[in-house]
């Protein structure tokens, strides 16, 4: 649903707002979020352009949230380093779609529309927090494996 690229920048600011006492270095950062060190480099930089992030070099520096982490939404992050894409013409530039998005598009956007919604109202502290019932993972990847291709 999300690209790699979200994924590790939420990784990141999770990490961040677990420990907000002091800026963290990017290595320490990629290390404990298992993301590559070069990878994540980019990421935060984008991050920091974005002004989620501040960045201090030197002895001691590293990278901080540059607002609480209740006040920044999950959106603001995915929009930072790989914006949701919406569908707002039709992808097969088809004359009799001109007007509207046929069924399949418009239900994509649909779904497109309720991630943005959710990732809205969802802070970056939120991510902290335990989840209410447990998603059991095994189960999970059974599913997956007994599904149709």
């Amino acid at each position: 649903m999300i690209s790699k690229t979200s994924e590790y920048a939420l990784r990141a600011m999770v990490y961040l707002a677990e420990n907000p006492a002091s800026p963290s270095p990017l290595q320490t950062i990629a290390a404990t979020t298992q993301v590559p060190a070069g990878y994540l480099s980019k990421v935060m930089q984008q991050l920091v352009r974005a002004g989620l992030l501040n960045s201090q070099r030197g002895l001691g520096g590293g990278f901080s949230l540059a607002r609480p982490a209740s006040e920044l939404s999950v959106y603001e992050v995915v929009q930072a380093v790989d914006p949701i894409s919406r569908i707002l013409e039709c992808p097969l530039k088809l004359p009799e779609h001109r007007e509207e998005l046929c069924a399949l598009h418009r239900r994509l956007d649909d779904v497109m529309e309720m991630v943005e919604h959710s990732f809205r109202l969802t802070s970056v502290a939120d991510l902290l927090k335990k989840p209410t019932f447990p998603k059991r993972l095994e189960v999970r990847k059974k599913a997956i494996r007994k599904s149709p291709a």
